[in-house]
């Protein structure tokens, strides 16, 4: 059954997996206004703690009428400064007439995070006194009780990663490829260009790479020197690779979006451009055996 705030009480036979308190003499606690009873320490999920109990309820967050019960972590002095524990955790009764737990579990938020600031959890409204007192419903059965509890701690593999975006100044790496139709290698590569720290050159096959073998030119943005970066870092870049139209301003463009690294090292297009279109002198590409190939640097990012 669920409840206001995603509160829900289920019934199980089994008992909770790591802790079980039992109170004899009950009613003595409210008689002498205990305001809250705590267990002995208990171990689960690689931390100490106790069940925290308010017999007539904690006043001090809604729970007139209601007995409280919390889960507190116990011993914190011993770790680090920094330390937190991320758990997944239920309380429970015992019904005593029908051997049955009542089971007591925040669904809406079912991980709750422990730390210095933070040390106990739990249910102001755990259970109301009319209920509990009722024998026949089996919780306080001849002024004894039993509550219980099970931790699961949520291992928190959590990775941060910091990325600065920046629109690089000066950008852009332009190349001339004079002579275009004598060139004879399978690729050639552009002079080296540092940008945001980072060499780069173009690589381009002027009869296209083994894909698209004398059907298209290929081009790629490629890192000059991968092997001096760090081997986890990451470079983010959009970038455009540009044919520029020496006639007019309608240069042919490709925009891309990825990533760079020391084991990732090209990024581009097989099939650029058709060679037919290279070669077709109106379209403006080539002019004089000349071509003009660019790559310009949108936004670029460093992580890792």
């Amino acid at each position: 059954m669920v409840g206001l705030g995603g509160i829900t009480r289920t019934t199980r036979g089994h008992p909770p997996s790591h802790f079980l308190f039992k109170i004899e003499s009950f009613s003595l606690l409210v008689e002498e206004k205990v305001e809250k009873y705590k267990s002995n320490a208990f171990e689960a999920a690689g931390h100490q703690w106790r069940l925290v109990l308010y017999p007539t309820g904690n006043k001090k967050s809604n729970g007139s009428d209601y007995i409280s019960l919390y889960l507190e972590i116990e011993k914190t002095a011993n770790l680090s400064l920094d330390w937190e524990a991320n758990v997944d955790f239920k309380l429970f009764v015992f019904d005593q007439i029908r051997d049955q737990y009542l089971v007591i579990q925040d669904m809406e938020v079912p991980v709750r995070r422990f730390y210095e600031m933070k040390t106990e959890w739990g249910f102001s409204q755990f259970l109301s006194q009319k209920t509990f007192n009722d024998a026949a419903n089996g919780y306080l059965v001849d002024d004894c009780c039993t509550f219980g509890a099970e931790v699961f701690e949520i291992q928190r593999t959590l990775k941060l990663e910091k990325s600065v975006l920046k629109k690089p100044s000066g950008g852009t790496i332009t190349w001339k490829m004079d002579n275009f139709s004598k060139l004879d290698q399978n690729s050639y590569k552009s002079p080296v260009v540092s940008i945001d720290d980072i060499k780069w050159n173009l690589k381009v096959y002027p009869k296209g790479d083994t894909r698209c073998k004398d059907t298209h030119l290929s081009v790629f943005l490629v890192l000059a020197e991968p092997h001096t970066l760090p081997p986890k870092l990451q470079v983010y870049v959009k970038y455009k690779l540009r044919l520029r139209n020496q006639i007019n301003s309608n240069h042919l463009e490709g925009t891309g979006e990825d990533r760079f690294s020391s084991s990732t090292t090209s990024r581009g297009y097989p099939k650029f451009v058709s060679l037919k279109d290279v070669y077709e002198s109106s379209k403006g590409y080539m002019v004089k055996d000349s071509l003009t190939v660019e790559a310009e640097f949108i936004l670029i990012s460093k992580t890792g």
